[in-house]
């Protein structure tokens, strides 16, 4: 696994894997000379549709022939494409964990109840500022 996210093109094969990277508002990578060189040679642009990316533990997922370039993002901009990238079931609860960051009300409910539905206890440490072994600790009531 790498640290760095990918930015790759589809194809009508895998259109549904990834992100637009316009879905994830302004990546400061995009404006690189690194990836208008690689977005130049494909002949594409920063908003076109064949273009996507996925998170560092996801690039597997991507076709051993697609086009790609590994780019870095922020914390911030990784937590983003993680949640642009989680199903929709899972994409409604880590907006709770991320609202939990500024409130305590409900936690060990809420911790429960994501990790219940498949929320890894790292990504749940990762969204809600909790440390590991209290989401750990969650897991196990």
């Amino acid at each position: 696994m790498t640290d760095d996210a990918y930015l790759f093109l589809v194809d009508k094969t895998t259109a549904h894997l990834g992100v637009p990277p316009t879905a994830l508002g302004d990546l400061p990578c995009m404006d690189t000379s690194a990836v208008s060189a690689w977005l130049a040679a494909h002949d594409v642009t920063a908003t076109s549709p064949q273009l996507r990316l996925l998170p560092p533990e996801e690039t597997g997922s991507i076709p051993q022939d697609a086009e790609r370039l590994p780019v870095p993002l922020t914390d911030e901009e990784l937590s983003r494409l993680r949640h642009r990238s989680a199903p929709e079931s899972l994409a409604a609860l880590e907006d709770e964990l991320l609202a939990y960051r500024d409130c305590t009300d409900g936690r060990d409910r809420l911790l429960t109840r994501a990790l219940a539905a498949g929320v890894p206890p790292h990504r749940v440490a990762e969204l809600t500022g909790e440390n590991p072994s209290v989401v750990d600790a969650a897991a196990r009531k």
